[in-house]
């Protein structure tokens, strides 16, 4: 197995740590899932990166990566869902009730920016996966007719937005932790913590209009390969 495979597998591994720490109330578990979060992000990127300058990429790889990241996004959306999403939320409320959160930990955690506070409504996760899954089986009927559907660049932009949204709200579950433990306060914390708080939203509003145009895109100059 080479390296980018490698790190493929990695992901793939770590992902459920990704998903479950978060929901464990401590501000150290919290911080090493936003840090395991960070590594897969760039991890990602580099695999990739690193298959495609060395000539090391595979049939094996073309599965392996893919995979780790439709698992990746899932495992970082359980615990939004259940962290940030809203108690009047069926699905939230299914999800945290059926993991077993305590009710002071589910829903405490939304976006408290300066221009509002911001849950994360099951739209929001239903839209994007419903995007992943979509596509993927799109590529692959593309595929089977010999067209090979690249990522375009409001793709690319949307995979970007969506990492700094998912790492920001990964650190916004640690801060907020560390912080109700230890009392933080003053002028720095009291900048810091609308600022992050204001790029998770903002990232996430960006991620999903992204999701929307781009998957336009596909539609426009490929949907015809379906009605042939």
């Amino acid at each position: 197995m080479n390296l980018p495979n490698a790190l493929s597998t990695a992901r793939i591994l770590i992902s459920p740590l990704i998903a479950l720490l978060p929901l464990l109330p401590s501000p150290v578990w919290r911080a090493t899932a936003f840090v395991l979060y960070v590594v897969s992000a760039i991890s990602d990127y580099f695999d990739g990166w690193y298959a495609r300058s060395r000539g090391l990429v595979t049939d094996l790889g073309k599965t392996l990566d893919p995979l780790a990241d439709k698992l990746l996004l899932v495992a970082t959306f359980i615990p939004m869902l259940v962290l940030q999403g809203s108690s009047g939320d069926p699905v939230a409320a299914f999800v945290a009730s059926t993991l077993r959160i305590e009710p002071g930990q589910a829903f405490s955690f939304p976006f408290i920016t300066w221009f509002g506070t911001f849950t994360l409504p099951f739209w929001v996760v239903a839209l994007v996966l419903g995007r992943e899954i979509v596509m993927t089986v799109f590529r692959q009927m593309a595929q089977w007719k010999g067209v090979v559907i690249a990522a375009n660049n409001p793709a690319k932009l949307k995979t970007i937005a969506q990492y700094i949204w998912v790492g920001a709200a990964y650190f916004w579950f640690a801060a907020e932790s560390f912080a109700a433990r230890d009392g933080w306060s003053g002028a720095a914390w009291d900048f810091v913590r609308p600022l992050v708080a204001a790029i998770g939203a903002v990232m996430m509003f960006i991620a999903v209009g992204l999701t929307i145009a781009s998957f336009g895109i596909y539609l426009r100059r490929y949907g015809a390969l379906f009605t042939r």
